[in-house]
């Protein structure tokens, strides 16, 4: 059995730092949410509400995983929810443990916290990616700590394959596509001197650290002049409500080298952005805007088109387009992929089984058979008939 210590104080984190950056660098499909730097500041900013349950598992030779989680209450349609799990937040599409045996990370953290004191009423594991060997992990590490969990789609993201070359990706797409972009591409150079700009500083360990705060000006400028100006939903590039935290974690993407902005200009003015992260190959589009003003003349799919090229260019390994807005981004995408969760749900916690009934009557309905995990389920189960196709 694995020695385990659980951190429940963020300041404290920092004694982990040169080993969280070690186990980051060997983690499968990690990125930069899964960093040490992301955490600390997007526990500045949204922690004051949340318990921090940082899970270290350690043998002989030292630390080999760390498992982040923390417990937030949550308003769901079935009431009040204490939910233990990745404090990764909607920011990104994928989470799970950091090191290089992920499964054993998982496994001695889920028996830890299964073992303790219960300050929650669901377990679960969100983002969970579509990879068989992911999924797979996360359910041996549940069985293993005697958690049957029900897993349900969370969400989806479209990602680009960038194995080949900008002329294979090319080349797989129709003649009708292929002809549109050149279009776009005629029509925005004849208005005036078109210019592509990305920047990726290697961030501190390279003396290279500027986060070119002219540069996210730029991006903020587009956004307001885009739909992002207008929209309500609170998590857009200029929204006010998370204006001071995506700007600290510009800075804290520069300093640790996955910021990753690409620019359009047109004679010097900002037309169009997307505001990225990186790590290891993985990119990731948190937002993308355009100049509504120009939108008709195709600027947002120029710059897409570009921001693939050179990505392609820099052997990058798989760009992560992000969930939502998923039609528009259909025509880019090599793959549209699920995003899974895992709930497991204690027996005798009664605040959880009204969510339980209806997550499984969801299932039902979808055409998806969850886990049957209890009596409860089980009781329903015979009673609920499969929704006529």
């Amino acid at each position: 059995m694995p020695g385990i210590r659980e951190i429940n104080d963020i300041d404290e984190l920092g004694t982990l730092r040169a080993d969280w950056s070690r186990l980051l660098s060997q983690t499968p499909s990690a990125s930069f949410f899964h960093s040490l730097e992301w955490l600390e500041v997007y526990w500045r900013h949204y922690g004051r509400d949340q318990k921090l349950r940082v899970i270290v598992a350690a043998d002989h030779q030292g630390v080999f995983g760390i498992l982040p989680l923390v417990v937030r209450s949550e308003r769901t349609k079935a009431g009040q929810i204490r939910f233990l799990t990745y404090p990764l937040d909607y920011w990104g599409s994928f989470y799970g443990p950091i090191g290089p045996r992920p499964a054993q990370t998982l496994a001695a953290g889920l028996a830890h916290v299964t073992r303790a004191r219960r300050g929650w009423d669901v377990l679960e594991l969100r983002w969970v990616g579509w990879d068989d060997v992911d999924r797979r992990c996360v359910e041996e590490a549940l069985s293993a700590s005697g958690c049957r969990a029900h897993r349900t789609r969370l969400d989806a993201t479209a990602v680009i394959d960038l194995a080949g070359s900008w002329e294979d990706y090319l080349a797989a797409k129709s003649r009708k596509w292929r002809h549109n972009l050149a279009r776009w591409q005629r029509k925005l150079n004849q208005l005036g001197d078109l210019t592509y700009l990305r920047y990726r500083p290697r961030g501190d360990a390279c003396g290279d650290a500027d986060p070119r705060w002219d540069l996210y000006r730029d991006c903020l400028e587009i956004a307001r002049a885009s739909w992002q100006g207008s929209s309500s939903t609170g998590t857009t590039l200029s929204h006010d409500t998370v204006a001071a935290f995506l700007g600290d974690v510009h800075a804290a993407a520069a300093r640790f080298g996955s910021l990753d902005v690409s620019l359009l200009y047109l004679d010097r003015r900002p037309l169009a952005f997307a505001y990225n992260y990186h790590y290891q190959g993985y990119v990731f589009g948190l937002r993308i805007g355009f100049d509504a003003s120009v939108s008709r003349d195709g600027v947002g799919n120029v710059l897409n088109a570009l921001a693939i090229e050179d990505s392609f260019r820099r052997g990058d390994r798989l760009y992560d387009l992000g969930p939502g807005s998923l039609a528009c981004k259909r025509r880019f995408q090599t793959a549209l992929h699920p995003i899974f969760r895992y709930s497991y749900f204690p027996p005798l916690c009664v605040r959880a089984l009204p969510l339980r009934l209806k997550r499984y009557l969801d299932s039902r309905a979808a055409g998806e058979v969850p886990i049957i995990t209890s009596a409860v389920e089980s009781v329903v189960h015979k009673n609920v008939q499969p929704a006529k196709k």
